[in-house]
């Protein structure tokens, strides 16, 4: 009976004593109230939130989201506010030997205090805040408060201290996101509030600080991973460190502990990005173990791979691409912001579905961009899961930033916090101190526009290279392996005004929408590797109908407006549309051809990109939307994919054909990104709209990998009889392999087409399978549905008589049908 009794505890209390090792507690999840810090009344707050959110919960302002309600939410900035609860600590809890309060974010000025006892003044809502709360915790009843003060007055109050000004206006100075104080695709909300969980970690003994790991793939037989961990320890004890089925014993000195073990990996798999192999990991489970308990233990995916960013010296300037696994890869991608202005709103759904997109889309890498936040660990974990690279930016945009000891230190524990945090994913490619700050100031005119003298300039710049050329390398040096240490300062590291930005490091352009140049200029200027461009498109009239009356759904509407942040936004998009298409009159019209405007404006400079062999990969601005906006997103706030997400998809397939005019030829280019030689077949066909054959040939040709040539050059004098307007060229190819592709190719620009009127065919075939058909050629096919609903393919042009399945993403009632016919006069 004994001896069951003993078995009976062994099995069942020893969870309890695992749990009691080493607990964390939610705070997140207690009960929160939150007031201005000028009046009584206390409200209910969540936590995880913001005050707008809060505010907006207990219905004390509208939805700061629709109309024009932005404009009237501007005095919740300059305000203070103040957040409360009580916790009860059991006497179990208590009895731990530590007790650690840690703040995951708070936004963004905060003083704390626990008990009544000041414990905390924070200032950086990047960072990761810890306090030791042992001697103030009470069994019983504990009281925590946080007052926020505003930032927008904090920000003033520093900008005072200076002799001259700053370019980025008060925000600069706050370490925080910098997009909360309004951007060109995003409203001004200077949120604050505690953004992330606050959790109290209570430990015996011994608990694990921190893990990061250095990969040895030298041997591809054997791949060897050390695992490096600071442990802390309560005491001089001895303990087993269990990594999967391997372990050691280390002698642990009271305080904190550096350790390193190495696990081998036999036949190792490598980690490949998206469409060039399987983005293997491996899982680990890290143990601290005395006495055959669980002291602490942490979980950690691993991908085996090696990644370099290539720069070197060639006949036109400097190259600039990535190698992974020593093999050279074209980027293909998109630029992303926060997925809220509130952030948190963003839940882990809501960075899986970017991820997605992007994976769905035929893309492997992202660019987090530095005006908004280091982005929630379920991003890089879909990222890692999914093969897509990210260029992670420091929280830096289109500015000039302090220089001072305070501010500078600040910044180095938000360096070190959050490349600890990341620095183990596989995807993380490159680490890049801003965005634009560079071009900025030597490209935007701030030193006239300032009016600085040449001392405040030369400070000014001394200032900016400390943060970025010696502050951020130097703690990259001290956190990073050296195989792991991919920085680079500025993006882009020369301004797109300037003919060497197309010769080396990467590029912004921006002469199409801010310079207002054709789109037919991203075919000449391509540069290395290019990381910013783009062009607005306006989100489904669902999304318009979201945040504006029915009666507001015109351009002299205040919401329709006040959804558009690019000072001559509506007007840009109106002057590229008459250059290339008949401008609607009806709204609903306008937004469906403002969508093929810019889809047909990133196809051109895309596939610019990707046939011209100097340059190693393209990042579109943008892939998602912080707000309800016309912008330049390629899906909307709401997750609805615009005719641009599905033209990019097109683009970035593994096999394109581009088909592009000069002077003399119609040039035909085949993209490949197969990794050996193959044959190709084109048929190369010449058709009116009716699908009459007016000429035919075909062609052949060996292809090596990785192709992205010239193929066939039609000379043009041999089509000036025919009444262009009323052909196209299709081109398909097929390779051995049984990889297709095809593209068709007009002669005009779509408002000169004479287009006939369709009658378009939409069978089920079944609940998640559609067949289309038409009469005519039909331009600019465009499917939607009541229920929100992701197409196979959606925006498409189809031949007469061609069979063409789309699948859907779920099942609808009834599907509505739309071509550019349907828009015209």
């Amino acid at each position: 009976m004994r001896t069951l009794l003993f078995k009976f505890l062994i099995v069942f209390l020893w969870p309890m004593v695992l749990w009691a090792q080493n607990k964390e507690r939610n705070l997140s999840l207690e009960s929160w109230t939150f007031r201005k810090v000028t009046q009584t009344n206390w409200f209910p707050a969540k936590v995880p939130g913001t005050v707008h959110t809060d505010l907006l919960a207990n219905q004390l302002i509208p939805d700061p989201f629709f109309g024009a309600n932005e404009k009237q939410l501007q005095w919740i900035e300059n305000e203070d506010w103040q957040y409360q609860t009580a916790f009860n600590i059991s006497n179990e809890e208590l009895n731990h030997q530590n007790a650690i309060l840690q703040f995951d974010g708070l936004d963004t000025f905060a003083e704390v205090t626990l008990n009544g006892t000041k414990i905390l003044s924070a200032n950086n809502m990047f960072r990761t805040w810890k306090v030791d709360v042992k001697k103030l915790l009470k069994v019983g009843p504990n009281k925590l408060e946080i007052t926020f003060a505003s930032a927008v007055k904090k920000g003033k109050e520093e900008a005072k201290k200076l002799t001259y000004t700053l370019p980025g206006d008060e925000k600069i100075y706050t370490r925080k996101a910098q997009y909360h104080f309004g951007w060109d695709w995003g409203p001004r909300f200077v949120t604050s509030g505690i953004y992330k969980n606050i959790k109290l970690h209570f430990w015996n003994n011994a608990t694990i600080n921190n893990l990061k790991t250095k990969q040895d793939l030298t041997n591809k037989e054997v791949a060897k991973v050390e695992f490096i961990l600071e442990i802390n320890s309560a005491n001089n004890s001895r303990y087993e460190l269990k990594i999967n089925h391997k372990s050691e014993f280390f002698q642990l000195k009271k305080g904190k502990n550096n350790l390193s073990l190495t696990y081998e990996i036999a036949n190792p798999k490598l980690w490949w990005p998206n469409g060039l192999g399987e983005a293997k990991l491996y899982p680990f489970e890290i143990s601290l173990t005395q006495n055959n308990q669980v002291i602490d233990n942490k979980k950690l995916n691993i991908g085996l791979r090696t990644i370099e960013l290539v720069q070197e010296k060639d006949a036109i300037g400097k190259s600039f691409y990535f190698k992974v696994n020593g093999k050279s890869v074209f980027m293909k991608g998109a630029n992303v912001i926060p997925p809220d202005s509130f952030l948190p709103r963003a839940t882990d759904s809501v960075y899986k579905s970017i991820v997605k997109n992007a994976v769905d889309a035929n893309m492997n890498m992202l660019r987090v961009w530095g005006g908004g936040v280091y982005a929630e660990d379920s991003f890089y974990d879909e990222c890692d899961k999914n093969g897509i690279l990210v260029w992670q930016d420091f929280m830096f945009a289109c500015a000039m930033y302090p220089g001072d000891e305070a501010f500078l230190e600040n910044v180095k524990q938000e360096v070190i916090d959050n490349v600890t945090r990341l620095q183990n994913h596989p995807s993380i490619a490159l680490w890049c101190g801003n965005n634009e700050n560079d071009e900025g100031w030597h490209n935007w005119g701030w030193q006239k526009q300032y009016n600085y003298s040449e001392q405040d300039s030369t400070k000014i710049w001394k200032d900016y290279q400390k943060l970025f050329h010696d502050l951020i390398p130097i703690t990259l040096d001290n956190l990073l392996p050296k195989n792991e240490n991919r920085y680079w300062p500025s993006s882009p590291s020369i301004g797109w005004g300037r003919k060497e930005s197309l010769l080396s490091g990467d590029a912004h352009y921006w002469g199409v929408w801010w310079g207002m140049e054709p789109f037919e200029m991203y075919q000449k200027k391509v540069g290395r590797f290019m990381s910013e461009y783009g062009f607005q498109g306006m989100p489904d009239i669902k999304t318009f109908q979201a945040f504006a009356k029915s009666d507001e759904l015109h351009f002299d509407s205040e919401a329709v407006k006040n959804h558009q942040k690019h000072p001559t936004g509506y007007k840009t998009i109106n002057e590229y549309m008459a250059r290339d298409y008949q401008v609607p009159t009806n709204f609903e019209d306008y937004i469906y051809v403002s969508q093929l405007l810019q889809a047909e404006g990133m196809k051109i400079a895309i596939e610019a990109h990707r046939t011209d062999p100097k340059c190693m990969g393209t990042l579109f601005w943008q892939l998602n939307d912080c707000w309800p906006v016309t912008s330049w997103s390629s899906v909307d706030y709401y997750g609805k994919w615009k005719a641009f997400q599905y033209q990019a998809k097109r683009s970035f397939e593994d096999v394109m054909i581009s088909i592009k005019e000069n002077e003399v030829n119609y040039e035909i280019y085949l993209v490949s990104e197969a990794s050996h030689s193959d044959k190709v077949r084109f048929e190369i066909e010449l058709l009116d709209f009716y699908g009459k054959l007016v000429e035919k040939d075909e062609v052949e040709f060996d292809i090596t990998a990785d192709t992205r040539d010239l193929f066939v050059a039609l000379p043009k004098e041999n089509y000036s009889d025919n009444n262009l307007k009323e052909l196209v060229l299709s081109v398909s190819c097929i390779m051995q392999n049984g990889k297709k592709a095809n593209a068709l190719y007009y002669f005009v620009k779509p408002k000169d087409l004479q287009l006939n009127q369709p009658n378009i065919q939409l069978t089920k075939i079944d609940e998640l399978t559609y067949e289309i058909t038409t009469d005519v050629l039909t331009k600019n096919v465009y499917l939607s549905a009541a229920e929100e609903v992701i197409f196979s393919d959606n925006f498409f042009d189809i031949l007469p008589g061609q069979k063409l399945q789309i699948k859907l993403s779920k099942p609808v009632k009834s599907i509505k049908v739309k071509s550019l016919f349907d828009t015209l006069k």
